[in-house]
C-alpha cells in the first residue's frame, strides 16, 4: 500500500486482542511498589516530616523527602520554549521548605506492594505553617499578594510582547471600536490510562525506564543530567500508552524520583499514578484571561487589535517552559490579515498544578477569543458572520505571509493556505444560504436553532529534525527505526505506508520499532504535530535510498536503464510492459551477494514549522426551558497538503473534536480561593461521552501542499481539537441572537443560557449578562 491508500493501523490487532502491554502490565522478579505523599495544602512552608512511624513499618523499603535526596540536586529544567530568567521558578522533585499547589510531592515510600506502601505513606507526618494561597491571575498581580517565588520577586513571571504596525494610529482611522474581556477555563487531557513509571537497575548501575514518556531520547538527557550519569548507563522503554495529548511528552518529579528509588534499593520500582493523582497532579492547562480592544471598519476589516492576555501558569514553570503562550501570542492572529497588532502575554504564578501542553496548546485559547471576536464584530455590524471572516482573510497570493510574530525561536510564516475555500466547503456543507430561512421556521415552533463558523490555522512539523533507520535484512524483511514515538496516533502505519510507498512492499509486512533508546540511536519524539511531516520524510528518504540501490542493482543485471524500472508488488518490474523482473528477495539477495549494504540513515531538518488550516462549523439547537444544547450537525473541513492515510485524518479530527467538545461545554478544574481542586474526580469534572458527541462530517483537501519537505505534507493531530470551542459558541449565541448573552467565556453552561433566556423575556432592552 503507498502514500494515500486507506488502509487500517497495523497497531491495532493486539490491542484488541486484549495483547498491549502497558507499563501496569510489567512485572519483574522482586518488583516494589511506589507511592509519592502530597501536600494537601495550597500554600505553606513545611516545618518537618516526620518518616519515622513509616519506616519502621514491615515491608517498607524506601522512605524518601528533599533532605534525602543529593544537596547539588538540580530542578526539572525546560525542554521546550526554555528562558533563563524563569529558572527561578522552576520545581523540584521533591518539595523544599514550601510547597505551592496541592498535591506536591513531598515524600516517596516505597514498599513491598501498592498496599503496604499506601498504608505507609499514611504514616507520614508533615508540619507545615500554613501560607495565604492566591488563586486568580488578577488577585496574584495585586500589590501585597503573597510572591510564590520570592527570589523571582513578582508573580508575573514573564512578559512577551509582539507589536506589528502603528496601533494607535490604526485606531484612530477605525470607524468602530470594541473592548472585551475573554476567559477559558483551566482543564486537561483525560487520557484512559493514567501515568506510570517501571524503573530497574542492573548489576552494573545500568537503568532501564519504562514508561510513556512521548521524548524517550530527550527524557533520558534530562534524567542523566539529574543523576549524574553518562546518557549510555540509561535505556529508556516506551510501551503501549492509552493516549498521550502533550501531557505525556514532560518530565515529573516522579520521572526523576522512581529511577533514583531503584538505584537505592536495587530493586525494580513501580509507580502508577491514581485518578485523584491524576487531577492533581497531571499538568492542566487552557487557563487565560484576554482583555481586547480592537478597531474596525463599516465592512468589518480590521484595522487594529490589542490584547492583554493573562496565563494562569499555576505554581511552576514546567519543562515547556512558554510553550503555551508564545503559541497563543503567535498563532492568534490566525488567518486574517491584520496590519496592526500589539499583543502583551503574561505569565502569572498562581497556587494551582502548573500548566502545560495539551492538544493545540495556545491554540484553543486563541481561536475561541478570536473566532468569537469575529462574530461580535459581525453582530454590531448586522453583517454576515462568514462575511466578515471572508473580507480578513490572507490571499493565496499572500502566501507565504508572516504575521510578524514569533513563536517557539522562530517567526510565524505560513507557508501556503487558501482559507476562502474551506470556508465556502463549509457553507455549502452546512447550507448557509438555506439556514435563515430554516431558522425562522424553527422559531414559529418555539425551537432556538444557530449555526456558527470557526476559522483556523494550525502549526505542525515542529523541527529541528528527526531520525529515521530503514533496513531490510538477508531474507527481505524491512525494519524502520524512528525517534518517533508512538501514543495512539497510528505512527507505526504512517511510516510503514511511506515506507511501503518506496519499496514496493506490503505496509502489513515492515516492522516499525520506535520509543526504544537501545533500538533507535537518536530521536526528538513525537509532540507538536510533528510526526508525519519530520518522522515521516525522514523514514521516506531512507527507505527511498534502498529503493535507488536496488533498482540500480537491477539495473546492471538486467542491462536497462533505472528510469524504466520500479519496485512494486514485491517485485522489480519494468515499467513500459509491468513485466516483473525480480521478485523482491531475489534481488535483495542479489545486492547482499555484491556486498551492498540494504540500511540507510536520514535526519530530516525542518527549518519551518508547517501550517495546515481549515474550519469547523456547527449547527445547534437550544432548549428553551433546560438551555440544554444538541448538536444537529457538524462539520471539520481541513488542508493538510498531502494525505498519507485518510483513514488515520477522520481518526485524528473526530477524536480531537470530542476532547475540544469536552473543553467547550462540559470541563473545568476549578479550584476555590484555599487552592484546594474542587472538581478533581469524575462526580465533579464532566466529559462528553458517547451520547454527547455528535456524528462528524469531516473533509480533507490537499489543495495547499507544503512547499518545505519533499512529501508537501502536513499535519493533523491538532486541528480536530482547536476551534471546537468558538464553533459551538457562535452557533450558540447566533440561537440567542436576540437574547442577552455575550459568550465570552467557556465551557458554555445550560445555567447561562437559560438566565439569558429569562432576563430576555423579562425586558424588551436587556442588558447583556456574563456566560
Amino acid at each position: 500500500m503507498s502514500i494515500g491508500d486507506h488502509v487500517r493501523r497495523i497497531e491495532d490487532p493486539p490491542l484488541i486482542k486484549g495483547e498491549g502491554k502497558y507499563v501496569a502490565d510489567i512485572r519483574l522478579p522482586d518488583q516494589c511498589e511506589a507511592v509519592v505523599v502530597r501536600s494537601q495544602y495550597a500554600h505553606a512552608k513545611i516545618k518537618t516530616i516526620h518518616t519515622e512511624a513509616a519506616k519502621r513499618m514491615a515491608d517498607v523499603l524506601l522512605v524518601l523527602t528533599a533532605n534525602d535526596l543529593p544537596a547539588d540536586l538540580a530542578p526539572i529544567p525546560m525542554r521546550l520554549a526554555p528562558e533563563e530568567a524563569l529558572n527561578l521558578a522552576l520545581q523540584y522533585p521533591l518539595a523544599r521548605e514550601r510547597v505551592r499547589y496541592v498535591g506536591e510531592p513531598v515524600a516517596l515510600v516505597v514498599a513491598r506492594n501498592r498496599y503496604l506502601a499506601e498504608d505507609a505513606a499514611e504514616q507520614v507526618s508533615v508540619e507545615y505553617e500554613p501560607l495565604s494561597p492566591v488563586t486568580d491571575v488578577d488577585e496574584s498581580l495585586k500589590p501585597g499578594a503573597p510572591v510564590l517565588h520570592p527570589k523571582m520577586g513578582t508573580n508575573d513571571l514573564f512578559v512577551l510582547h509582539s507589536l506589528k504596525g502603528s496601533v494607535e494610529e490604526a485606531f484612530k482611522h477605525a470607524a468602530h471600536i470594541l473592548e472585551e474581556t475573554f476567559y477559558v477555563q483551566r482543564h486537561t487531557g483525560i487520557p484512559l490510562e493514567t501515568r506510570g513509571l517501571l524503573a530497574v537497575c542492573d548489576d552494573k548501575n545500568r537503568l532501564t525506564v519504562y514508561g510513556p514518556t512521548k521524548v524517550v531520547h530527550f527524557n533520558r538527557q534530562i534524567l542523566a543530567r539529574l543523576l549524574k550519569k553518562n546518557i549510555e548507563e540509561i535505556r529508556f522503554v516506551e510501551p503501549n500508552v492509552g493516549g498521550g495529548f502533550g501531557q505525556r511528552g514532560e518530565f515529573y518529579p516522579e520521572d526523576y524520583l522512581i529511577p533514583y528509588a531503584a538505584m537505592l534499593i536495587k530493586r525494580p520500582v513501580r509507580w502508577i499514578e491514581d485518578r485523584m493523582e491524576h487531577f492533581r497532579a497531571i499538568n492542566h492547562s487552557r487557563e487565560q484571561k484576554h482583555r481586547l480592544k480592537v478597531g474596525f471598519t463599516n465592512e468589518g476589516r480590521i484595522l487594529a487589535l490589542k490584547d492583554e492576555i493573562f496565563v494562569d501558569q499555576g505554581a511552576y514553570i514546567r519543562t515547556h517552559g512558554v510553550t503555551v503562550p508564545q503559541l497563543t501570542q503567535g498563532m492568534f492572529t490566525g488567518p486574517y490579515d491584520i496590519a496592526a497588532l500589539d499583543i502583551r502575554t503574561h505569565v502569572v504564578a498562581t497556587n494551582k498544578m502548573g500548566i502545560g501542553t495539551y492538544r493545540g496548546p495556545g491554540r484553543f485559547e486563541g481561536n475561541f477569543v478570536r473566532e468569537r471576536l469575529i462574530d461580535r464584530i459581525a453582530r454590531h455590524l448586522h453583517l454576515d458572520p462568514t462575511v466578515v471572516r471572508e473580507r480578513n482573510f490572507i490571499k493565496p497570493e499572500q502566501m507565504p505571509y508572516s504575521n510578524g510574530i514569533s513563536a517557539l525561536g522562530e517567526v510565524v510564516e505560513f507557508d501556503s493556505g487558501d482559507y476562502l475555500h474551506v470556508l465556502n466547503q463549509a457553507r455549502r456543507v452546512m447550507d448557509w444560504e438555506g439556514f435563515a430561512r430554516r431558522k425562522a421556521e424553527a422559531k414559529t415552533e418555539g425551537r432556538l436553532l444557530g449555526q456558527g463558523f470557526a476559522v483556523f490555522v494550525e502549526k505542525s512539523g515542529r523541527g529541528p529534525w528527526e531520525f529515521a533507520e530503514v533496513e531490510i535484512s538477508d531474507g527481505g524483511a524491512v525494519t524502520c527505526k524512528s525517534g518517533l514515538a508512538d501514543v495512539g496516533q497510528g505512527v507505526q502505519t504512517m511510516l510503514a505506508q511511506m515506507c511501503s510507498d518506496q519499496l514496493g512492499v506490503a505496509y502489513t509486512d515492515i516492522r516499525v520499532i520506535c520509543g526504544d533508546t537501545d533500538a533507535v540511536e537518536k530521536g526528538n519524539g513525537s509532540f507538536a504535530t510533528r510526526g508525519t511531516v519530520v518522522g515521516g520524510n525522514a523514514a521516506w528518504l531512507a527507505a527511498g535510498e534502498l529503493k535507488e540501490k536496488l533498482i540500480r542493482t537491477a539495473g546492471e543485471i538486467a542491462g536497462l536503464p533505472m528510469s524504466e524500472l520500479a519496485l512494486q508488488n514485491h517485485a522489480v518490474i519494468r515499467k513500459p510492459d509491468q513485466a516483473i523482473l525480480f521478485p523482491f528477495k531475489t534481488i535483495v539477495a542479489e545486492c547482499v551477494r555484491r556486498g551492498v549494504i540494504l540500511r540507510a540513515k536520514q535526519t530530516f531538518m525542518a527549518e519551518h514549522m508547517t501550517y495546515p488550516y481549515g474550519v469547523h462549523a456547527a449547527e445547534v439547537e437550544i432548549d428553551p426551558e433546560t438551555g440544554a444544547i444538541k448538536i444537529r450537525k457538524y462539520y471539520i473541513g481541513y488542508d493538510l497538503g498531502r494525505v498519507i492515510n485518510p483513514m488515520l485524518v477522520h481518526g485524528q479530527l473526530t477524536g480531537g473534536m470530542a476532547q475540544g467538545l469536552g473543553g467547550a461545554l462540559f470541563e473545568e478544574l476549578k479550584y476555590d480561593d484555599q487552592g484546594q481542586l474542587i472538581a478533581g474526580t469524575f462526580m465533579d469534572y464532566l466529559m462528553p461521552g458517547a451520547t454527547e458527541v455528535p456524528d462528524i462530517i469531516t473533509e480533507y483537501f490537499e489543495r495547499s501542499p507544503s512547499p518545505l519537505n519533499p512529501l508537501g505534507v502536513k499535519g493533523v493531530g491538532e486541528g480536530g481539537a482547536v476551534a471546537v470551542a468558538p464553533a459551538i459558541a457562535n452557533a450558540v449565541a447566533d440561537a440567542l441572537d436576540g437574547y442577552p448573552l455575550k459568550l465570552t467565556s467557556l465551557p458554555v453552561k445550560p445555567e447561562s443560557i437559560r438566565r439569558a433566556i429569562r432576563q430576555g423575556a423579562k425586558t424588551q432592552n436587556p442588558k447583556e449578562v456574563p456566560s
